[in-house]
């Protein structure tokens, strides 16, 4: 994939709203916006799309783990998922490159 787009989200969710309401879901980078989201998936996917939604999530929450070694502190790592609503009559075929 291109540099904005990371990976589609197969989730049991994600593959129910593809089904249903022709909506996909990508795990996207974090520093990009819904135009730039619209225009990458257009390009690799060869779709229209009508609508861009995004989230964010992780936002560098403090994590302690209590482990036999003592106390371990991590940060909770940042990432974004964009769900992007097709025209209708078209699809993305998630599973043709495999």
């Amino acid at each position: 994939m291109n540099g904005i787009i990371k990976k589609p989200l197969l989730t049991e969710k994600a593959t129910h709203d593809s089904e249903v309401n022709n909506r996909f879901t990508f795990v996207v980078d974090k520093s990009a916006n819904k135009l730039e989201i619209k225009k990458a998936i257009e390009s690799f996917y060869g779709v229209s799309i009508e609508k861009v939604r995004t989230m964010r999530y992780g936002g560098g929450k403090a994590k302690v783990k209590y482990t036999s070694r003592g106390i371990s502190n991590a940060r909770v790592t940042l990432w974004k998922k964009a769900i992007v609503t097709v025209a209708e009559g078209e699809t993305i075929d998630l599973y043709g490159n495999i």
